[in-house]
């Protein structure tokens, strides 16, 4: 009887709605989901999927020169209420401004003030003296325009302080793939060894987040001084396919105006195959320099050849026609009507003269007719009587 009594309570409990909060809930997608949905999954938080468009959210969150809502919003105490209670530092001035000596300027008139009576000061509050703190204008031009340096603190466009900023360490001034001494002590690195994840670096490849990374023994040749093997000190194995070629980069060292100069391409059988750009000048000592020059050769004497031949064509056809004399004659005539005919240099006249530049016009009067609506009354003689 209990057991039946259970089974329609559950079977009541099943038959009721479901609230808006869980409804909500069943349709609401994973951060995982999310993640594999949009563009840039490094943005998603967890509280994106409650939006009611998470994916135009995340598009937005990922565009450039966005302004993230700062992270305190979900937070239930007020803003910087975990500060209260913390001894502030005492303000210092900035580097540039405390070589100019204004401090000890000041401290000297703090010194004379606290020295004065009560008169003095009273005084001085309905009289001051101006130009106590006199410095030169140079020094402070120095200062701001010269000295002047930005400080270290200061936020990017975007960012908002939060608790702790100040205490977090600036990683902006490592560099990846560049090790410091401090680093390599801590590591136990001798002079000119690898480092220690060199071996796995060869053996699954460089870092995918870095693909531009130039690391020595893996994508770069090695030190001077270094050499590859397993001994103390060695460099491992250099990560090379089955016919010796390079997997990741130019780990031997081969020389960059080699690889500029002449592009290989290699075959499946692991044949070479220079590769070479479409329309590049041929060199000197090279076979297709050699056998351009040869074409060209060739192609002169073709040439050569065909105006002979066309030479003699020409004196055939002639002599048949008139004969040798009658093609010398003709020639001749024409060259002395053409000379004739066209002057090409300046004719050397050898007098005082100069030639007429322009002509003067005579002018006539004359009266606007009816039909005219713009008349002049002016005209000039062109030629024998035209007007």
């Amino acid at each position: 009887v209990v057991e039946e009594e259970e089974g329609e309570e559950e079977g009541g409990d099943s038959n009721q709605p479901l609230s808006i909060r869980k409804s909500k809930k069943l349709i609401r997608m994973t951060v995982a989901e999310l993640k594999q949905l949009v563009a840039n999954p490094e943005v998603v938080e967890s509280h994106d999927v409650t939006a009611p468009e998470p994916e135009f959210l995340v598009f937005l969150k990922s565009l450039r020169n966005t302004v993230p809502v700062p992270a305190h919003w979900s937070q239930k105490r007020k803003y910087l209420q975990g500060k209260r209670g913390i001894e502030k530092a005492p303000f210092a001035l900035p580097k540039f401004i405390e070589d100019t000596g204004i401090a000890e300027i000041r401290g000297a008139t703090a010194e004379e003030e606290e020295k004065a009576s009560a008169k003095q000061k009273g005084r001085a509050r309905v009289a001051p003296k101006m130009g106590k703190i006199d410095i030169d204008y140079k020094t402070l031009h120095d200062a701001f325009f010269k000295y002047q340096t930005k400080p270290d603190n200061m936020t990017r466009f975007g960012e908002l302080y939060y608790e702790g900023k100040e205490f977090e360490q600036d990683v902006t001034k490592y560099r990846p793939g560049q090790l410091s001494d401090e680093l390599k002590e801590a590591l136990g690195m001798p002079e000119g060894a690898p480092p220690p994840w060199l071996a796995n670096m060869q053996k699954y490849g460089p870092p995918v987040s870095y693909p531009n990374l130039k690391i020595p023994g893996l994508n770069a040749p090695l030190p001077p001084g270094a050499s590859f093997g397993n001994h103390a000190g060695g460099w491992g194995r250099p990560p090379v396919d089955q016919f010796g070629r390079p997997l990741y980069g130019d780990v031997f060292g081969q020389s960059e105006a080699a690889k500029v100069e002449t592009k290989f391409v290699y075959a499946g059988d692991g044949t070479v195959i220079p590769k070479k750009l479409w329309g590049g000048r041929p060199e000197p000592g090279d076979d297709d320099y050699e056998s351009s020059s040869s074409e060209s050769e060739s192609d002169d004497d073709d040439s050569d050849d065909e105006e002979d031949s066309d030479a003699d064509e020409l004196l055939e056809e002639g002599e048949k026609e008139s004969g040798m004399a009658s093609v010398a004659s003709s020639t001749n005539s024409g060259f002395s009507s053409m000379a004739s005919n066209v002057q090409l240099r300046k004719q050397d006249d050898g007098g005082d003269e100069t030639p007429q530049l322009y002509t003067v016009l005579k002018e006539k009067e004359r009266k606007a007719g009816t039909g005219e609506v713009f008349g002049s009354a002016h005209t000039y003689v062109l030629g024998e009587g035209g007007e």
